[in-house]
């Protein structure tokens, strides 16, 4: 077989399986029933206060833009310099080129300014690229996977609160991902502790808990999540090296980082639950 049949046979099996995970998912209950059958009802969700979105007619670039881990340091960037920038503040993580182009790019669908010695954000203020972020692992899921999926959301919950960044349907299973925008460094014992109690809280078949970063998982987050396991458990257990920085826990909860791409992780993870639980 030539390389370019195998290619187009591979292209459309890919096809063929969003086309059947779209028809499963209109034949399932919507997600909101799904949350409702479990006592979960949304009190709110995906706000739009700090969200950098370009208008409607720039949405499908901008999202094919956010898939590249480079622009979305870069907009972490302009985020945190929003007020006023050079471009040598906004080129930490790419070539002065690529910086140019991204900036001439953000320029051109309205995201910023320029100003006679430098640039500002248009919209504003922005607090965090958190928000964004999620709406953009809320659209690979969609756009991807035909996954019904929503982000931010908030339920009136007695022990459990705060945000559950994302929370998918996929082949009638509920999925929860808590996201994270910074870097390993700056993640904490708690948030491992809040990610395991809204799992517990809310029994989705599927968690992961993901780092926008390409920095190894294995150094801080994973003896992070190893500490929280000890104190869950009696027999803790054991956190397994799927491949690379992808890690799983009795195939079911899942640490991953964005390295190679945030939806090729996302497409390991529902392989590896799928092939296992089946």
């Amino acid at each position: 077989m030539s390389r370019n049949k195998f290619l187009d046979g591979a292209h459309y099996l890919r096809d063929e399986i969003k086309r059947l995970r779209k028809s499963l998912s209109e034949l399932t209950p919507p997600l909101d029933v799904l949350l409702r059958r479990r006592g979960f009802r949304i009190y709110k969700k995906e706000p739009s206060e700090d969200l950098l979105l370009p208008k409607k007619e720039f949405l499908s670039g901008y999202y094919e833009m956010m898939k590249k881990y480079s622009f979305r340091l870069f907009l972490r960037d302009v985020i945190k310099h929003q007020s006023f920038f050079r471009l040598e503040n906004v080129t930490r993580y790419a070539t002065s080129e690529v910086t140019k182009d991204y900036l001439e790019y953000m320029r051109k669908i309205g995201l910023v300014e320029k100003l006679p010695d430098g640039f500002r954000l248009s919209l504003g203020p922005v607090k965090s690229f958190g928000e964004t972020l999620e709406w953009f692992v809320s659209e690979t899921f969609k756009v991807e996977f035909a996954a019904e999926a929503i982000w931010g959301i908030k339920f009136k919950r007695p022990k459990v609160g705060g945000d559950y960044d994302l929370i998918a349907k996929v082949d009638g299973a509920i999925l929860y991902m808590e996201i994270k925008s910074s870097p390993p460094k700056q993640i904490y014992q708690k948030e491992i502790t809040a990610f395991f109690d809204r799992l517990s809280d809310l029994l989705p078949e599927i968690g992961i808990f993901f780092v926008d970063t390409e920095l190894r998982m294995k150094d801080k987050v994973v003896p992070m999540f190893d500490e929280e396991l000890k104190v869950r458990y009696v027999s803790p257990p054991k956190i397994i090296r799927m491949e690379k920085e992808l890690f799983q826990i009795e195939d079911r909860i899942f640490i991953v980082n964005a390295k190679d791409s945030i939806a090729a992780n996302i497409e390991k993870v529902l392989s590896w639950y799928f092939r296992r639980s089946h």
